[in-house]
C-alpha cells in the first residue's frame, strides 16, 4: 500500500495530542523500542483521509493488528461495533487495567471488541514487556 505524506507539523501535533503514547494500549514512546506510528483511525482503504482529525498514534503492534479494521465483535453480546477511536473517545470510559497491570479490560462493547481485534490482552510479547514495566514501577499508567 502506498504511503501517504503527512506533514511534519501535523505529525508533531498528533504526537503532542496523543501525549506520545499509543492510543490503544497506552504504551509510551519512551518505553517502546520502535517509533510510534501515525495511524489512520479510518483507513485510507475505507475512505479515510490524511486529515489531522483522522490521525492518531499507535505502537507498531496495535497498528499491525488494527490494519484496515474499523469494527469488531463484542465477545459478551456478539454484536458488531465500531472500534475505539482514541481521538474522540475517552480511554478510561472504555477500558481499565487488570489488578496485576498486565491486561487491558473492556468496560463497554467498544472496549471489549477493540481488545479482541487488537489483541490488547493476549499478545504474549506485549504481556511479557508489560510485566517488566510493572516490576520497574512504570506501568500501568495512572491517567
Amino acid at each position: 500500500m502506498a504511503r501517504f505524506y503527512i506533514s511534519v507539523e501535523i505529525e508533531r501535533r498528533v504526537r503532542t495530542d496523543a501525549q506520545n503514547r499509543c492510543g490503544y494500549c497506552l504504551s509510551p514512546q519512551r518505553l517502546v523500542m520502535a517509533s510510534l506510528e501515525i495511524e489512520h483511525i479510518i483507513p485510507i482503504s475505507k475512505n479515510g483521509s490524511n486529515d489531522e482529525s483522522n490521525l492518531w498514534l499507535a505502537c507498531p503492534l496495535c497498528n499491525r493488528y488494527k490494519s484496515d479494521k474499523t469494527t469488531g465483535v463484542d465477545p459478551e453480546t456478539s454484536e458488531t461495533v465500531r472500534l475505539f477511536n482514541p481521538r474522540t473517545q475517552v480511554w478510561l470510559e472504555h477500558f481499565g487495567w487488570s489488578e496485576d497491570g498486565l491486561r487491558i479490560v473492556g468496560k463497554t462493547p467498544t472496549g471489549r471488541a477493540t481488545i479482541v481485534v487488537l489483541h490488547l490482552s493476549d499478545d504474549a510479547d506485549a504481556l511479557e514487556v508489560r510485566s517488566y514495566w510493572v516490576l520497574a514501577g512504570w506501568h500501568p499508567p495512572e491517567d
